[in-house]
């Protein structure tokens, strides 16, 4: 997404101010290329001017929602992202179609990626470098929030009560749960649910797309160790040792003939 335009002026300053003025931009905003110099033409018949085109500098408005238009186009979907609201710290945008299950994707897999492309996007960073917390705030980097038909307080929703749920069975059984791995987003969610609440504690679990919240009743005594799953799970009492009378026993000095 480019903002141009081509003026046509006796002076490159002119051009410059005309073409800022159209774009409704500043002039310090604003790029000059000339497209073509002056002619004097014969008689005074055919002269024109400076023909420039004026560049705008656009915007991370403008970058994320021209990026997002060709994500769109390359997943072939009928939707455009339109702005919400846009400040130095984020910008909201929220994408309009139909039938956008595709882009959502399953628990907002697919969103969330468009989404956290689109602030690499944004904040330029390096191809290759991960931010493991692109929804945290951070000096001079612009956070994306990027919705569809309201999926984000709809999961919310579900999250919330997702916990309250868990949280319950926890005290009613006195055993901890582990949830299915979540994204930073989603597991804050759970873990605020969660401190509002009597009797119950969280901690996280695993490693990066493995990580995943633990509710446990607090007071508990319970450990944990790593599960099969990269997370954790109660370390069960071991029994005292006993042995095995079916197994037989051998005296060192016993000789067999």
């Amino acid at each position: 997404m480019r903002k141009e335009v081509i003026v046509t002026a006796k002076t490159i300053e002119q051009a410059i101010e005309l073409g800022a003025k159209e774009l409704e931009m500043k002039i310090e905003d604003v790029t000059p290329e000339v497209l073509e110099l002056p002619k004097k033409g014969f008689l005074g018949l055919g002269a024109s001017g400076y023909k420039v085109k004026i560049l705008g500098k656009l915007s991370n408005a403008d970058i994320a929602t021209g990026f997002l238009e060709k994500m769109i186009g390359y997943m072939k979907q009928n939707a455009i992202p339109k702005l919400i609201e846009e400040t130095d710290e984020e910008i909201k945008i929220e994408i309009i179609g139909e039938n956008l299950g595709n882009l959502i994707g399953y628990h907002g897999e697919v969103l969330d990626s468009l989404q956290y492309l689109t602030y690499l996007a944004v904040n330029k960073r390096e191809e290759g470098e991960i931010d493991p917390n692109p929804d945290e705030k951070k000096p001079g980097v612009v956070k994306i929030s990027l919705d569809i038909e309201n999926y984000r307080a709809k999961r919310e929703t579900t999250l919330k009560e997702l916990a309250k749920k868990m949280a319950a069975r926890v005290i009613k059984y006195g055993r901890p749960v582990t949830l299915e791995p979540m994204n930073p987003y989603e597991r804050r969610i759970i873990h605020s649910t969660i401190q509002e609440m009597e009797d119950v504690s969280t901690h996280s679990v695993g490693q990066e797309n493995e990580r995943r919240i633990v509710i446990s009743k607090e007071g508990s005594g319970i450990s944990y160790r790593p599960n099969n799953f990269g997370g954790q799970g109660p370390k069960r009492p071991r029994a005292p040792y006993a042995p095995d009378k079916s197994a037989g026993t051998r005296d060192k000095g016993f000789k067999k003939f």
